[in-house]
């Protein structure tokens, strides 16, 4: 059988648990032996046992003499579990397929290096780009210290966000909107500006009919201006952290509210920035910004943002804002660029998936 489809199956498993395993990457394993499949295993949340792990465990003594496919290079090293090359190698597997290397500076090519010593062949690179691009939020994390950022926002056929009155309700269909839903499972928190929470007070949770994970809530508030009143300080459904500037003369505390905190930055500097490293800190490996066309275009401007996600209705509207607003690109040469991932109908609405270019 092509090594390829049993990657491909690896890379299915990972994808199963997408949402779930953050700060940790999403991995699969396939335990093969003369075209049978013996094991399999995908990593299903951070402190827990590795898809390798369920892979050889399901796979027991007969991993004698097998192959192993696994979507990222097995970890070296030992943090909240063991490291899984020791078991690759006490289980006497033959050969281990690879399809990306782990950035990771703890991994980065250590764990292949250990197998080999151990006299264990390596295959690397079998489907080598659709693995990168599963993990692309992980990749991005471990790189630059700060977490994967996806735009998402919904806009009339004509580019605009709201009416020229900031009416925005509704946009786009019932369909769209339960597939931002599924969006928010899968990410570690979510992030608006003040504004959106003054004007329509969201939730910000995942409400979907089998339920669902709901995301830590972020608001971008630089003069303190998020009321005791909203619902993402009263309805203790999630984590919320509002980010100010050190400098606000505001005294409200939310004290009150133990799932409420507030983190205060610096003038000097980038406020965007500092909150992103900030989140990082926090092990925030994913955000998803549902802001309105400020936020969006301050993290565009910035060089912040790395995907995303828009709905456009069959609708016209004529005035009102639009997803990205700046008045100091005056040739196209300027303008930013992004390459489409995906397009697909939902409902009466089309989703547009793309990924910023960015130069490393």
């Amino acid at each position: 059988m092509d090594p390829q489809y049993y990657m491909r199956l690896a890379l299915e498993l990972a994808r199963s648990a997408q949402g779930q395993t953050s700060p940790n990457p999403l991995v699969g394993a396939v335990c093969v032996k003369n075209g049978r499949i013996l094991g399999t295993g995908a990593h299903l949340k951070a402190g827990t046992p590795h898809a390798e792990v369920h892979a050889l465990a399901m796979a027991g003594t007969d991993s004698i003499g097998a192959d192993l496919y696994v979507t990222l290079e097995p970890c070296a090293h030992t943090g909240k579990t063991p490291p899984c090359t020791d078991l690759i190698i006490s289980s006497e597997i033959q050969r281990v397929f690879v399809a990306s290397i782990d950035p990771n500076p703890s991994v980065n090519g250590t764990g292949i290096g250990l197998l080999k010593a151990a006299g264990i062949e390596v295959i690397t690179g079998i489907l080598q780009e659709e693995a990168e691009q599963l993990n692309q939020a992980f990749f991005h994390f471990i790189r630059y210290g700060k977490p994967y950022v996806t735009l998402k926002a919904a806009a009339t056929l004509d580019g605009r966000l709201s009416t020229q009155n900031g009416d925005s309700k509704w946009i786009t269909s019932a369909a769209s909107r339960t597939d931002v839903h599924h969006l928010r499972h899968t990410h570690d928190a979510i992030l608006v500006g003040v504004q959106t929470v003054l004007h329509d007070n969201p939730f910000l949770t995942t409400r979907l009919p089998h339920g669902g994970k709901n995301p830590i809530r972020i608001i971008l508030d630089r003069h303190l201006r998020t009321p005791k009143t909203a619902n993402v300080v009263t309805d203790g459904a999630a984590e919320t952290i509002i980010f100010t500037l050190d400098s606000t003369e505001s005294t409200t505390t939310f004290s009150d509210y133990p799932l409420v905190s507030i983190e205060r930055i610096s003038e000097n500097g980038s406020f965007l920035n500092e909150a992103l490293k900030r989140l990082a800190d926090k092990e925030i490996m994913t955000l998803f910004v549902e802001g309105g066309s400020k936020v969006h275009s301050s993290f565009i401007n910035e060089g912040l943002a790395d995907e995303l996600y828009l709905y456009m209705a069959p609708k016209l509207i004529g005035n009102g804002a639009s997803l990205f607003m700046d008045d100091t690109r005056n040739l196209m040469a300027e303008g930013e660029s992004l390459r489409f991932l995906d397009v697909r109908q939902i409902g009466d609405d089309i989703r547009l998936h793309a990924r910023f270019l960015k130069e490393d």
